[in-house]
């Protein structure tokens, strides 16, 4: 069994037990349920923003830990304040270390946030609206395209958006109605082997009009010129910045760098 079966074999129990604790109509009852939610697509189109879905993530499995001792909220006001087009906020425990309270933390920021996880199930959208995200991640590689299909649709109709992430040319069949904004994972979740190329060979293959982000293995501002250079609107970025000392100095300066090579 490789890594990512690993995790979402223990996701099936995890999110049995949820429901059994955490009905559905409870979790209609929280306050952020009601709140109108931000467009991920709208703000990857801004401009006067850099594109970047800066994540905060305490550790990874191919990792370990990464950052133990970064608060989410002083690291995400940072993200946030100098100009990030989005959040994406890790929530699953047992792999990532990450929890609905990271998000909860993080959702006084006026951006939009991505709950981080292995979506399988109805459920975890109810989850993610209740805790205030307005995106989710569908991962084709644990997911059905009919599976794809029914999460997308439905989270819809919740008002969230959804990032729907590739990391293969046979997954292209995922793509929907419902998966305006498509990313492509440079690293293979089976193995973690990272291929930074991987986005820009997929690229060309994508529907015209769907949003492309590249995800993973971008450490350089050179990488993001590139892919923006491809067509891609937004990068997803994590490791990079949090695996520094100060998480907020690191986006401030990659940040800065960038501006400078745009001119």
């Amino acid at each position: 069994m490789n890594i990512l079966d690993t995790i979402i074999a223990r996701k099936r129990e995890e999110v049995a037990n949820r429901k059994a604790t955490m009905p559905v109509g409870q979790l209609m009852q929280s306050p952020a349920f009601e709140r109108e939610t931000f467009s991920l697509a709208q703000f990857l189109l801004d401009e006067r923003r850099n594109g970047i879905i800066a994540e905060f993530k305490r550790r990874s499995p191919s990792k370990g830990v990464i950052n133990a001792t970064a608060r989410v909220e002083d690291v995400t006001r940072a993200y946030a304040g100098n100009g990030a087009s989005a959040l994406s906020v890790l929530t699953d425990a047992e792999f990532f270390g990450g929890s609905t309270a990271d998000l909860l933390a993080a959702r006084f920021n006026p951006v939009p946030i991505l709950r981080k996880d292995f979506m399988i199930d109805e459920y975890q959208l109810y989850e993610a609206k209740a805790m205030g995200a307005d995106v989710v991640l569908l991962i084709a590689a644990c997911l059905s395209p009919e599976e794809v299909y029914g999460l997308a649709k439905k989270a819809r109709s919740l008002h969230l958006e959804v990032l729907l992430e590739l990391h293969a040319e046979e997954e292209l069949r995922h793509i929907n109605e419902f998966t305006e904004i498509v990313g492509i994972n440079n690293r293979d979740l089976k193995t973690f082997a990272v291929d930074i190329d991987r986005s820009l060979r997929m690229a060309a293959q994508l529907p015209a009009g769907v949003l492309k982000v590249a995800e993973s293995g971008i450490d350089k501002v050179e990488n993001v010129q590139k892919f923006r250079d491809n067509g891609f609107h937004g990068f997803l970025i994590g490791e990079q910045f949090m695996k520094a000392p100060d998480p907020a100095i690191a986006f401030q300066q990659f940040v800065t760098a960038l501006h400078k090579m745009a001119g």
